[in-house]
């Protein structure tokens, strides 16, 4: 079986391509019959942007936040109100530790251990090779089976960004961070051609 698709690709990267980004992820989601979009959200006005593009489509938002104390000790940086809105709606919000670096940031930072880890170079090789979003958008994959928001089995539609908002499309079946070979990017929707 052979499958042509097309792929959107945007100037740069940025939250300027997050509206597109949103209508590319339902539209393919429909074609697919996937019921779940996995979308990066710092803030929340990206998981704002997706939550009026899934109205009335019968998909579900898993919303990837970053961990608490991420940007500030202690600190959650998701909008509290639009998380109780979203859940309210059906849809899911977690935060939880990046799956590409995590305790090993703190390896690499610190001036007793120093030095670059393995997993901080699959997070850098997937940033300078294709695009910080795909990045993103796998981190948060994994992130979301490691805590239960989807499932192993079923692709879902994943969405990441450059520093905020989205740039970047993919489809994906997911893995469990402990089993992150089995992941698999099986489509590109949407990208940032220059980085």
């Amino acid at each position: 079986m052979k499958l042509t698709k097309t792929i959107t690709y945007f100037d740069g990267p940025g939250p300027k391509n997050t509206a597109d980004c949103a209508e590319l992820a339902v539209e393919r989601a429909k074609e697919l019959g996937i019921t779940e979009i996995v979308a990066a959200s710092s803030g929340g006005a990206t998981a704002r942007e997706f939550a009026e593009a899934v109205k009335g489509t019968g998909i579900r938002l898993v919303i990837v936040t970053h961990a608490f104390g991420f940007s500030e000790p202690g600190v959650w940086e998701f909008d509290a109100e639009l998380a109780k809105e979203l859940r309210a709606a059906g849809h899911a919000v977690i935060c939880g530790t990046h799956a590409l670096s995590g305790l090993e940031r703190a390896l690499s930072r610190s001036p007793r251990v120093g030095g670059g880890s393995r997993t901080e170079a699959i997070a850098e090789a997937f940033r300078r090779t294709i695009a910080v979003g795909l990045k993103v958008a796998v981190e948060c994959v994994l992130i979301a089976a490691d805590q239960g928001a989807v499932g192993i089995t079923n692709e879902v539609i994943a969405v990441g960004g450059t520093a905020e908002g989205a740039d970047t499309v993919l489809v994906i079946r997911p893995a469990h961070t402990a089993a992150f070979f089995d992941l698999q990017v099986r489509e590109i929707v949407a990208m940032p051609r220059n980085r």
